[in-house]
């Protein structure tokens, strides 16, 4: 069993990023034969990052400056996105990418978790209340998408929407999350179950069986296969990499989604 558990999180942390790069791989390139086996192996990368982010929020000594990082980088990936397809069009690709935000709402329910369970302890009334409130944010963000997704926008200037639409991809919600809400909540029970590995897997499983009883075709429930990395984890963080992250994933996005929009255009 010792021998089993080999891998720190570092180590877990790259494989997911392997993975991730394969993952866009396929979708900037499918359209030039990039094969699909590409994003199989990248259904295993949001699990994967989830299950390391649990672990690394309980260790984080400010994790109110981690969720601001977190939520900064998911504003300048979408103003960073949509300035590069302004730029740059391409038909078949739109950029969606954002996993910032996926771990931030993650990242606030687990603080909603702590500080609930502090004012528990400590017997105060207002830090429960607020964390209450605090896990009704990524809620209440979601009210600029239900208003684009509703019949109301026909009564509301272009302008006006235009408005709209950009607050929607702005604030990160439980409706625009990438990978959805699920997966925001997968984090969190991730955290919760910390300490029983058989618990967090359990839930894997299960939420990945529930996706493949919804439809096969939806190709996430192949992310239950993230078990077998989950199971081989040691508990060690391993060389730090704080800041590689934040940079790599929205500038390997950019740099294929560059790639692939000018061999569209070299090959039309």
């Amino acid at each position: 069993m010792t021998k089993l558990k080999c891998l720190n999180a570092t180590t877990i942390k790259v494989i997911a990023i392997v993975l991730m790069v394969a993952d866009h791989v396929h979708q900037m390139f499918m359209d030039f034969g990039a094969p699909m086996w590409l994003t199989y192996i990248g259904r295993l990368v949001f699990p994967l990052f989830l299950f390391t982010a649990a672990d690394s929020f309980f260790y984080t000594r400010d994790r109110k400056k981690y969720l601001w990082r977190l939520l900064l980088g998911s504003l300048a990936m979408t103003v960073m996105s949509s300035a590069l397809q302004d730029a740059l069009p391409n038909e078949t690709v739109v950029l969606v990418n954002n996993a910032f935000t996926t771990f931030f709402i993650a990242g606030l329910y687990m603080l909603f978790w702590d500080r609930f369970f502090d004012g528990v302890k400590e017997k105060n009334t207002w830090k429960m209340v607020s964390s209450v409130l605090l896990c009704l944010v990524p809620i209440i963000s979601a009210i600029p998408t239900l208003i684009v997704l509703s019949s109301f926008t026909e009564q509301l200037s272009f302008g006006t929407l235009q408005v709209i639409v950009y607050l929607s991809m702005l604030i990160p919600n439980i409706l625009t999350t990438e990978g959805g809400a699920i997966l925001a909540a997968l984090g969190f029970a991730f955290y919760v179950l910390r300490k029983w590995r058989w618990a967090q897997i359990a839930v894997l499983l299960s939420v990945s069986a529930m996706i493949f009883i919804m439809g096969s075709e939806n190709l996430q429930w192949l992310m239950g296969l993230a078990a077998i990395p989950m199971l081989m984890y040691n508990g060690e963080k391993g060389r730090g990499m704080k800041w590689f992250f934040y940079v790599f994933y929205p500038a390997h996005i950019f740099v294929l989604y560059i790639a692939a929009t000018l061999l569209a255009k070299s090959a039309a």
